[in-house]
């Protein structure tokens, strides 16, 4: 009689674990996207299978500090992170290209210190 009783309550423990399990499963372990998107397990940023270029974050560079900020994150995956972070880096170096050299707004030309502190002097200005 004990022999059955045990059998019984291992089919019923098994039979309550993979209910359990199979009820959980979309809870513990979310579905796979598809493979024609950028990562698993991650919605693509665009509905293009195409990752966007480095040009387009060139000239989107607020979309592309997301997209890096979501990369180091771990959120956004694939060749939009390269592209975006390659388009962060090259404007962060124009625009420190730019503060170094102090171009103003004369065709590009940049304006040394010394040739900022002659003119206010020729204005009477104290640099």
């Amino acid at each position: 009689m004990k022999s059955n009783s045990n059998i019984i309550a291992v089919i019923v423990a098994l039979i309550f674990g993979f209910g359990t399990g199979f009820t959980l499963l979309p809870v513990i372990s979310p579905w796979a996207a598809p493979a024609n998107s950028a990562g698993i397990g991650t919605l693509p940023a665009t509905n293009s299978a195409e990752p966007r270029s480095q040009q387009y974050f060139a000239a989107h560079i607020e979309e592309a500090h997301r997209i890096v900020a979501g990369c180091r994150a771990g959120s956004v995956r694939g060749d939009e992170c390269a592209n975006a972070d390659q388009a962060v880096v090259e404007a962060d170096g124009r625009e420190r290209f730019n503060k170094f050299f102090d171009h103003s707004g004369d065709g590009g030309r940049p304006v040394s210190l010394l040739a900022r502190a002659d003119a206010a002097r020729r204005r009477g200005r104290s640099p």
